[in-house]
C-alpha cells in the first residue's frame, strides 16, 4: 500500500480488496478523505472485478411526452402549467409520430419520463406504451419513474403493484430511476414535498423486481444535502438490492443550477465541480457493492469528465439520447446527443472496451480498442 497517503484508509482498503461490504462509518470515511487516489484505485479495484475494461452504452431516444406538471419540485426548470407557451402534450398517436421523426436505425431503447399531468386519464398511459410496442415491437420501452407510477394510482384508484403490472402487459420493458431525488425527509420536504415519499419509492421499485422488471434508482446532489444525507441513500438503495437484486444501475444526477427556484433562493449560480462529481461516484461504486453499473451520466457531467470517470467506477455512460430536455432546461451545457461513434470514441480514448448494450444489458456488439477503427 506504498500509494495510500491516509493510513485511516487502510482497513477500508483490505476489505474492499477482499471484497467485503463496508460499513456506513466507513462510507463516511471515504466521503471524507482527501486522498482521492486512494479513492479512484478502490472504485477501479471494484469496477475492474465487475466487469474488467468493458464500459457500456446504449443506443438510445428520450422522449419526454408532456412537461406539464402540478408537482412543483424546486429543483425542476422542465415543468410548465398547463396553457403556458412553452408546455407540450402530446397524445398517444403524436407520441409515435415523435419517435418516428427521431428514429435511427439500431436504436433499441425508447426512455420516457415526463410531468405529472392533472387531466390524462389512466387509459393513456397503457394505450401510448401497446401503440410504441406496436408501431416498433423491436423498441425496448423503459418508461415512468416511480414517482410517475404513484401518479398513475392516484388517477386509476388502482395499487401500484397493479399499475405496473398492467404497464408490464401493454409492452413496458424497464423502469427509469428518477423521483428518488434524496430519501432524507429533511431535504425532501425542502425540495419535492408533493413527490413520491421516499419509501414509497422504495415500495415501488420492490413491487417492479417482484415482476421481473428491472429498474434504476438515481441520486440528485450538490444542493442542500449533506454528505451523510447522500450515503443515507445509498445505504437504502443497498438493503433493497440485497433483498430483490433488480436494480441494473446507480445514477448520480448532479444538480444543474439555472431556471429553478431552489438555485434561486439558495443564490447559487455554480455547478458541482468535477472532484464532487468524481468522489461522488466512486464513493458510489465502493458502497453499493451489490449494485451491476454505477453510470457516469454524460447530460449532467459533460462527456469530458464522464471519459475521466471511468477510472473512478463507472461502467456505464449511459446513451446516445437523441434529444434530453429535463436537464438542459436547468442549465445542462452538454449537447443535446452524443453519436454511437462519438460514444465508441470516448471509451476507446479512455482505454477501455467499449460495449453496446440493450435495456436489459444483453451485450450486443464489442468494439475494438483505441487504435483501431472506431464505429461508424
Amino acid at each position: 500500500m506504498k500509494w495510500l497517503r491516509d493510513p485511516s484508509l487502510a482497513p477500508i482498503v483490505e476489505k474492499v480488496e477482499a471484497g467485503d461490504r463496508l460499513s456506513f462509518e466507513e462510507g463516511m470515511q471515504l466521503y471524507r478523505t482527501r486522498d482521492m487516489n486512494a479513492l479512484m484505485r478502490l472504485a477501479n479495484t471494484t469496477k475492474q472485478r465487475l466487469h474488467g475494461d468493458k464500459v457500456f452504452f446504449v443506443h438510445s431516444m428520450r422522449l419526454e411526452f408532456t412537461n406539464i406538471c402540478y408537482v412543483g419540485c424546486t429543483f425542476c426548470a422542465f415543468a410548465a402549467h398547463k396553457g403556458e407557451g412553452r408546455a407540450w402534450d402530446y397524445d398517444p398517436d403524436e407520441v409515435v409520430r415523435q419517435v418516428g421523426r427521431r428514429y435511427l436505425p439500431g436504436i433499441t431503447e425508447l426512455h420516457m419520463s415526463s410531468g405529472h399531468h392533472p387531466n390524462h386519464k389512466w387509459a393513456y398511459y397503457p394505450a401510448m406504451v401497446r401503440k410504441l410496442r406496436e408501431a416498433y415491437p423491436d423498441l425496448q420501452v423503459k418508461a415512468f419513474t416511480a414517482a410517475e407510477i404513484e401518479h398513475l394510482s392516484k388517477i386509476s384508484k388502482k395499487p401500484t403493484l397493479e399499475v405496473l403490472r398492467e404497464l408490464q402487459a401493454a409492452g413496458l420493458a424497464a423502469m427509469p430511476g428518477g423521483g428518488a431525488e434524496i430519501f432524507a425527509d429533511r431535504v425532501r420536504r425542502q425540495v419535492a414535498k408533493n413527490k413520491v415519499k421516499a419509501e414509497k419509492w422504495l415500495q415501488i421499485h420492490r413491487e417492479a423486481h417482484s415482476l421481473g422488471m428491472r429498474t434504476n434508482a438515481t441520486m440528485l446532489y450538490g444542493h442542500i444535502e449533506t454528505l451523510e444525507e447522500r450515503l443515507d441513500h445509498m445505504h437504502r438503495l443497498r438493503d433493497l438490492q440485497h433483498e430483490t437484486g433488480g436494480f441494473h444501475a446507480f445514477i448520480p444526477l448532479a444538480f444543474q443550477p439555472l431556471g429553478n427556484t431552489l438555485a434561486q433562493n439558495l443564490g447559487k449560480t455554480e455547478y458541482t465541480t468535477g472532484l464532487d462529481d468524481l468522489r461522488n461516484l466512486a464513493v458510489a461504486r465502493i458502497y453499493l457493492d451489490n449494485f451491476p453499473h454505477i453510470k457516469g451520466y454524460w447530460v449532467m457531467i459533460g462527456s469530458e469528465l464522464t471519459q475521466v470517470s471511468l477510472d473512478w467506477g463507472v461502467s456505464d455512460i449511459d446513451g446516445t439520447i437523441q434529444e434530453e430536455h429535463i436537464a438542459h432546461a436547468a442549465g445542462a451545457t452538454s449537447p443535446m446527443a452524443l453519436s454511437q461513434a462519438g460514444m465508441v470514441r470516448m471509451i476507446q480514448h479512455a482505454g477501455r472496451l467499449p460495449v453496446l448494450r440493450d435495456a436489459y444489458y444483453n451485450e450486443l456488439e464489442t468494439f475494438p480498442r483505441e487504435g483501431a477503427q472506431a464505429a461508424d
